[in-house]
């Protein structure tokens, strides 16, 4: 098929356009420096704000695959909405069958981060354009946020005073395990109209999560739950994870704000069947991320 991926400069995109690529689907590299791009694919240019460019973009494309977040802006909501609904009309227009995009898992009350999930979710079938939706947690992997934003904590705190929230339920996955996930949403056209949740093999608190990143590293670092709550609000620590891990300070004010929804897979929905493979536990996630990570350092 022929596939266009936006955001595939990113950290899940980038990987998407090769697993894509490797299966045997022309890709279309959607990004906003075309000249730039070194990954797989055909770069294309295309901005989420700008309409006709997304047109041109996903014209002749069968499946699209939408993979933007605006986190980074602090109205990120109402940006969010707006591009959403841009690419959705834009999909239409182009003859597009089928939008594929990676959302947020999320039970119970929401956080805006993921209240804004979900309302992109309903933006992208606006025009009329089939969605498969693919509900993910934290995605492990070198490059991605919030696994910036754990490892920076391990290896730059000595001690983490952990609040009650950091004691919520957490699926993690591994970055290639949410790739297969996509790639096979790509490849079913039976998921057009269904949303499915992804999570690895173990369900884990992020005080654990912590403490397993330091294990696997010979830290020391003490994970200290904490009866109360903490005085503190979610900017200042979204300014201090910013300072410690690199992460753009709206983004990580954002992900902050989530830590007390739980975020776990309550429904199979069979999507086991539909996408086989052998799930990466968290140990070996954690250790591909540390590795990805020493092999980019080398080549600088």
């Amino acid at each position: 098929m022929r596939v266009l991926v936006t955001g595939a400069s990113g950290f899940v995109g980038g990987r998407l356009c090769a697993a894509l690529e490797s299966a045997g689907h022309e890709v279309r590299a959607m990004t906003r420096r075309p000249d730039e791009y070194r990954g797989a694919g055909v770069p294309v240019p295309g901005d989420v704000t700008d309409e006709r460019g997304l047109i041109e973009a996903a014209r002749d494309c069968e499946v699209a695959c939408y993979l933007v977040h605006g986190l980074s802006d602090r109205d990120y909501r109402e940006a969010d909405a707006r591009a959403a609904r841009s690419f959705a009309r834009a999909c239409a227009e182009a003859g597009v069958r089928r939008i594929v995009y990676l959302g947020g898992l999320g039970n119970g009350a929401l956080s805006e981060h993921l209240r804004s999930r979900r309302e992109v979710e309903s933006m992208l079938t606006c025009a009329g354009v089939p969605g498969t939706v693919r509900r993910a947690a934290v995605v492990i992997g070198h490059g991605g946020a919030s696994w910036k934003m754990l490892l920076s904590l391990v290896e730059h705190t000595p001690l983490i005073l952990a609040p009650p929230e950091a004691r919520t339920r957490c699926q993690p996955i591994a970055v290639a395990d949410a790739v297969r996930y996509l790639v096979g949403a790509v490849e079913t056209p039976e998921t057009a109209g269904k949303t499915y949740e992804i999570g690895g093999p173990e369900v884990l608190e992020y005080t654990q999560m912590l403490r397993r990143i330091a294990t696997l590293q010979g830290r020391s670092t003490l994970v200290l739950p904490l009866p109360v709550h903490l005085p503190r609000s979610d900017w200042l620590s979204g300014q201090a994870l910013a300072v410690l891990s690199g992460v753009n300070a709206s983004l990580a004010e954002a992900l902050l704000g989530s830590l007390d929804t739980e975020v776990v897979v309550t429904e199979d929905n069979g999507i086991t069947n539909l996408v086989p493979f052998q799930r990466t536990n968290y140990d070996d996630a954690v250790l591909t991320a540390l590795g990805e990570r020493a092999a980019e350092n080398r080549t600088k």
